[in-house]
């Protein structure tokens, strides 16, 4: 219990928080949510899960639960479950539930008809859902279940039905993909990105956990996402630079991340990034200095049609004819667009926010630091020297002008200077020098003649005042006249 073994295991276990809350995958975790902030992560979700998917069973009893996924993806909210039909027994399919989010701003009955479009959509580069249902606090979706995985799967050499954090967070090899394979990829992917854009669809959820692979093939997963209002993966990354403020600038921003991962088997450890690894192809790297680096958090991100045009995917050959399809009514359009601006403002406030945060916290570190301190200090002390110099100064100034005021030293501080001649022949406007308290007051001077009182001030003072009174009483024409001899004239002999 002393103070300075509490303080330093203090120290010790801050240190130990920031480096799992600065880990993108440990600070998205359960547990380190729980720990840090127990009641708000008290509720059970899995048996909230287990309870809708249960009540959806009894009106549709074709299905049949296989086993639960357990803590396969990454969000809390968000349970997994194999499934089968009853008398399909041999296919497997993957049932999500998952609670809405922040973001869900279509009414439930724009939520109802827009997933239900899901099921519909026709697209080569995304996975196809085979049911979907929304409720008003919920939503549940039903795919074919990949025994190969996604992508991220394939990148990490990973199980699918493994968890999470067994899967990704600490990777026993790390290898990039092929050339090839990341120009393929990432072309697909940028095609149906385009697609979603053209159609007014949000999607804002892209990283490699969310990417099918069937085999040469990139397939979309999760499109409900953005529909049910749940945030992005990659959103406390793109949350800090206020240029991405669109969630066509978030599909970019994450595409960077993706293709990142793809190049080198790892996601980055900052963001931005100031020097990228040897890559495959400088055309990878000039695509991630576009999207990754300071500069481009500065400018802005790139279109996806501008990705498009970049050597690294200008010349990928498609081999897919599917045709696209995906028929959005034009009043679910005004709505999708409607959803589309309040989550691209609320991400803006949130940015302001963490914008005013930050300059908040950089003030006071500044403020609190050593040499801040240090800096203001001397300051102070230069300040405190200057301010007694420059009042010493005026001391002696005001001293050195009541000494100069009379001739002898003994005039007191407080006497009163002599006053300045009127410029004008008003002479008689201005008073001479009050007689003593003692003395009787004197009568109103004349017009003309200004008798000087008798004083007992020291004979500077009546000297004072009798020059006084000559140089009012002065008077120009009394002057006697005077004959000047001019002798400046040339003499002529």
């Amino acid at each position: 219990m002393e103070r300075e073994f509490i303080a330093e295991r203090q120290k010790g276990l801050q240190t130990y928080l920031d480096v799992i809350t600065t880990h993108h995958i440990l600070s998205n975790c359960e547990l380190v949510k729980k720990f840090l902030d127990p009641n708000s992560y008290s509720v059970n979700y899995t048996e909230i899960a287990l309870q809708h998917v249960s009540m959806f069973f009894r009106s549709e009893p074709k299905w049949e639960v296989v086993e639960p996924l357990k803590d396969i993806g990454w969000r809390i909210r968000k349970k997994y479950f194999l499934m089968k039909i009853r008398n399909q027994p041999k296919e497997r399919l993957m049932l999500s539930w998952a609670d809405l989010g922040p973001d869900k701003y279509l009414s439930d009955k724009d939520l109802q008809y827009a997933v239900k479009l899901l099921s519909s959509c026709s697209h080569p580069y995304i996975y196809k859902v085979t049911f979907v249902t929304a409720s008003e606090s919920s939503a549940l979706v039903i795919r074919p279940f990949s025994e190969k995985g996604t992508l991220k799967d394939l990148i990490y050499k990973a199980k699918p039905k493994d968890p999470f954090l067994k899967k990704y967070c600490n990777p026993k090899k790390i290898q990039g993909l092929e050339l090839q394979q990341i120009k393929t990829y990432g072309r697909q992917i940028l095609e149906v990105l385009k697609f979603l854009h053209e159609k007014g669809f949000p999607y804002g959820h892209l990283h490699s956990g969310n990417v099918m692979l069937d085999g040469d093939t990139c397939k979309l997963l999760d499109l409900e996402n953005s529909l049910l209002g749940l945030p992005s993966f990659y959103r406390s990354y793109f949350s800090q630079f206020r240029k991405i403020n669109t969630l066509e600038g978030i599909d970019v921003h994450c595409f960077g991340h993706l293709l990142y991962e793809m190049t080198y088997g790892r996601p980055p450890d900052t963001v931005p990034v100031d020097s990228f690894p040897p890559a495959p192809s400088v055309f990878v790297v000039s695509v991630l200095e576009s999207i990754l680096t300071c500069e481009a958090m500065k400018n802005g991100m790139p279109t996806v049609s501008r990705l498009l045009q970049m050597p690294l995917f200008s010349d990928v050959l498609l081999t897919n004819s599917e045709k696209p399809q995906l028929k959005i009514p034009t009043k679910l359009k005004e709505a999708l667009k409607n959803s589309k601006e309040c989550i691209e403002k609320r991400l803006t406030e949130e940015q302001k926010l963490i914008h005013q945060h930050r300059r908040l916290t950089r003030a006071q570190s500044h403020h609190g630091s050593e040499e801040e301190k240090k800096r203001r200090k001397i300051l102070a002390r230069k300040k405190s020297k200057r301010s007694a110099y420059e009042s010493g100064e005026e001391h002696s100034a005001k001293y050195s002008n009541s000494n100069n005021s009379g001739s002898g030293a003994s005039s007191p501080l407080t006497s009163p200077s002599s006053p300045t001649p009127p410029s004008t022949a008003g002479a008689s406007s201005i008073p001479p020098a009050p007689p003593p308290p003692p003395l009787p007051p004197a009568a109103p001077p004349p017009s003309t003649e200004v008798p000087v009182q008798p004083s007992p001030l020291p004979a500077v003072s009546a000297s004072r005042g009798a020059l006084l009174s000559s140089i009012q009483n002065f008077q120009k024409g009394t002057l006697k006249k005077t004959e000047t001899c001019d002798y400046s004239a040339p003499r002529i002999s």
